[in-house]
């Protein structure tokens, strides 16, 4: 049934798309995965409204969320048929289209936030920005999602070796498959809608991601061990298909650009305040938390740096981070 109403919902795109000539603006569709509470869709939401402000109305974003559309990956074909324009996915994701993304998955890489939004918002996150471009997929700006922690359901992980014998659900990465692997644990692939009976049902013992989605997921009703090892930062990207992007003019995508890059400082503070009161709210379900030597995680998992670097296009991309 969701197929079909997604169908109708793109039929009636398509009727606007073809009417709105005939109106005095343009419209840009943005779809995404994420609940409108998430703070990077009041990101998003920061980037429409300043969008409509600085075009005056001429240039209007109209957002999409919680999968209306469809995942992650539909929606990117969507933007890559150009039948719409925009959407935020992980830079993970975009790993599969643009090799050069992966490095923001490297564990232990960045010293701190500080360091990360240095490189993201610098010279690096620019060429990576425009790395996928060549399958039709163009970043506007970086989203902040936060550092990835362990989290599970019978004990807590204080140590690598808490890992051995243990199914940690990760995302379809090979850089987080590498990881949890090189610590001791069975890392299990597994799409994010299917995690919270995996959990139930003892499919898997854990799993790993930042504090909002731990929250929103419901996963921490499951899972009472949260162990902030926060062993990646990988941002959300704001992406738009190149199809779109080309009927653009000039002045339009710098509207677009500017709109990006207000909302990508705005929605830091979003995030910020929004992991706060998820660590409340972590805490009064009586969840455990836990703060661990990271030095530990960080040294058992360092051959996912050397190999990664073995590739000289990777090796001069963690260099240009490192020295950043």
């Amino acid at each position: 049934m969701k197929k079909y109403t997604t169908y109708f919902i793109l039929y009636l795109l398509l009727i606007c798309t073809s009417c709105k000539q005939l109106g005095d603006h343009k419209t840009a569709y943005l779809a995404h995965t994420l609940p409108e509470s998430h703070p990077v869709h009041q990101g998003m939401e920061v980037f429409a409204k300043e969008v409509s402000r600085l075009s005056k109305g001429q240039l209007v974003v109209k957002i999409f969320p919680d999968g209306q559309l469809g995942t992650e990956r539909e929606v990117l074909e969507l933007l890559q048929i150009g039948s719409i324009a925009m959407t935020k996915v992980s830079a993970a994701t975009m790993a599969n289209f643009a090799p050069e993304y992966k490095v923001l998955g490297v564990p232990y890489l960045f010293r701190d936030k500080k360091h990360l939004f240095d490189v993201l918002e610098g010279d690096v996150g620019a060429d990576l920005l425009e790395a996928g471009s060549d399958y039709l997929l163009r970043g506007l700006c970086f989203y902040d999602a936060g550092s990835r922690s362990f989290y599970t359901k019978d004990k807590p992980i204080l140590t690598p070796d808490d890992l051995q014998g243990l199914k940690i659900r990760v995302m379809n990465h090979q850089m987080s498959v590498d990881m949890v692997n090189e610590m001791g644990g069975s890392a299990t692939p597994m799409a994010y809608g299917e995690l919270y009976t995996a959990l139930q049902q003892g499919v898997v013992d854990g799993a790993e991601n930042n504090p909002p989605s731990f929250v929103t997921s419901g996963h921490y009703e499951v899972c009472k061990y949260y162990t902030l090892d926060e062993h990646s930062s990988i941002p959300d990207v704001l992406v738009i298909g190149t199809k779109y992007w080309q009927t653009l003019s000039a002045e339009e995508k710098n509207w677009m650009k500017e709109a990006a890059s207000i909302s990508s400082q705005t929605q830091k503070e979003y995030w910020r305040i929004n992991v706060e009161e998820c660590m409340e709210k972590l805490k009064a379900a009586n969840v455990n938390i836990y703060k661990p030597d990271k030095k530990l995680f960080a040294d058992k998992s360092k051959n996912v740096l050397q190999e990664f670097r073995k590739d000289p296009v990777m090796k001069s991309l963690v260099d240009d981070i490192m020295a950043n």
